[in-house]
């Protein structure tokens, strides 16, 4: 089944928007270059459409009625967005899920040292990383600073015009003879991938350049090296999302697994007019090292966020049956990233079942590896139903699987949240060089995405 290039379809008028969605999502993507930047980003753009702070109507014993529209943070670092349909509660809940974390390098907590007239701060990555694509690249550092009195420092260092950059330095090749012998995954140990933050001694005495450090700490922050403790601090790529090809047609970007699914998801949800059904937008931390820990998907956040939803609607008597309920009921979008075919590595592909740039969003039917491991498997019946609404929305999208059987895979969130009984599929843009400091996208998925999310989230199944 062949799919048309979305460039073909769209009309002047299609177009325009598509790049106004395109200018709104470059700029998340500048703002949002970690989970809490994009939880700090989500929260600007939903209070400017009217979304309120679950917490304060928690507090103030508020109800909701059908149109209202609110949200709840979990520890600046995953948020949920609800907006109150038409019908009961508990007939169930439209729900886009992404998340917002993405492969980097970390800081670890007793960092800083120094190294023959060398600063470094030690650093441990975080995800499915190719190491060496890390060296040697302009990068910056963001995140916060926690200090025993509970004050919180935000830093961010290399992303202004004025701004220093930092970097892993690679061998250079002239003594690099028994590095290029070695396999990709054993180029350079993890170990070896410190940050070079600095050269200048402060004095003359021993340990100078780390002194010099620790005063730059002090002075423009406010912070001591023992900070380092209870700090999180993350190493990402310097630099704006750009505009790609010599068309203007794609964007290269850091962290779009999976933020291109996050702020499209995230825009149909502020997009949708009323809805039928309680419609959700989740965006979670985590998923790159397995959705553990309490802002990950194996948490039970969402669903203690979901049973205050509950429990505020009007005139729902809450009870447990009635939570188990909603979420039953509910039908999701995970959406998460495809691994967009790539004619360069067509090896690792099967064609006929590939994620192709500019043909819209990809539904995975499943994910996991080898004989389906890990993966969730979507009903047939489910996608049916999904067929028809992208037909009447007149929404494009393809389907497709991670690569050729027995040659690698993934997963996603879609099977924990499918633990619930509710039905749950892959959904997602196909990106170019996926978990790359810098990873391509096509401006036409990212538009036809946001049509697609809105589409499911007015459905009524």
């Amino acid at each position: 089944m062949e799919r048309k290039n979305l460039w073909q379809t769209y009309s002047e008028a299609q177009i325009r928007e598509l790049e106004e969605v395109n200018a709104q999502y470059r700029i998340c993507l500048d703002e949002g270059k970690t989970e809490r930047e994009c939880v700090k980003k989500t929260i600007e753009l939903a209070e400017a459409e009217g979304y309120r702070n679950m917490k304060d109507l928690i507090k103030a014993g508020t109800k909701i009625h059908a149109g209202d529209k609110v949200y709840m943070d979990y520890m600046g670092k995953a948020i949920v967005l609800f907006q109150a349909g038409t019908a009961p509660v508990e007939e169930g809940m439209n729900i886009l899920g992404a998340h917002i974390d993405s492969p980097r390098i970390d800081v670890k907590q007793n960092p800083l040292y120094e190294n023959e007239g060398l600063a470094y701060l030690d650093t441990h990555y975080y995800g499915g990383v190719k190491k060496y694509q890390w060296l040697s690249i302009p990068l910056a550092l963001h995140g916060v600073i926690v200090k025993k009195n509970g004050e919180k420092v935000e830093v961010c260092v290399g992303e202004k015009e004025t701004d220093p950059v930092l970097v892993i330095n690679d061998l250079l090749p002239h003594l690099g003879a028994r590095q290029r012998e070695k396999l990709a995954k054993d180029f350079i140990d993890g170990e070896q991938m410190d940050l070079l933050i600095g050269n200048r001694p402060e004095d003359k005495e021993e340990n100078a350049v780390t002194r010099r450090i620790k005063n730059l700490l002090k002075e423009r922050y406010d912070v001591e090296e023992e900070d380092f403790l209870s700090a999180e601090l993350e190493i990402v790529p310097a630099g704006k999302a750009r505009d790609c090809g010599l068309d203007n047609s794609m964007i290269l970007a850091y962290g779009q697994d999976d933020r291109v699914c996050a702020f499209t998801s995230l825009f149909a949800i502020l997009r949708a007019e009323e809805v039928a059904r309680t419609s959700c937008c989740l965006l979670v931390d985590k998923e790159e090292i397995g959705s553990t820990g309490a802002s990950g998907m194996t948490s039970r956040f969402f669903e203690n966020a979901v049973a205050e939803y509950v429990l505020l609607n009007e005139g729902v008597e809450y009870n447990d049956i009635v939570l188990r309920r909603t979420l039953a009921n509910s039908k999701m979008l995970s959406s998460d990233v495809s691994a967009g075919f790539d004619p360069m590595y067509e090896d690792v592909y099967e064609k006929r079942n590939a994620a192709f740039l500019a043909r819209g969003p990809v539904f995975n039917k499943y994910t996991g590896s080898g004989g389906k491991s890990g993966s969730n498997d979507a009903n047939p019946e489910y996608i049916a139903q999904l067929r028809q609404i992208m037909e009447e929305a007149g929404v494009n999208f393809q389907t497709a699987e991670l690569g050729r059987v027995d040659v690698g895979g993934g997963g996603t969130i879609a099977y924990l949240m499918s633990v619930y009984g509710m039905e749950v599929i892959d959904s997602g843009v196909a990106v170019l060089g996926m978990h790359a400091p810098w990873e391509t996208t096509s401006k036409a998925d990212v538009y036809e995405a946001v049509r697609c999310y809105e589409a499911f989230l007015k459905a009524e199944f």
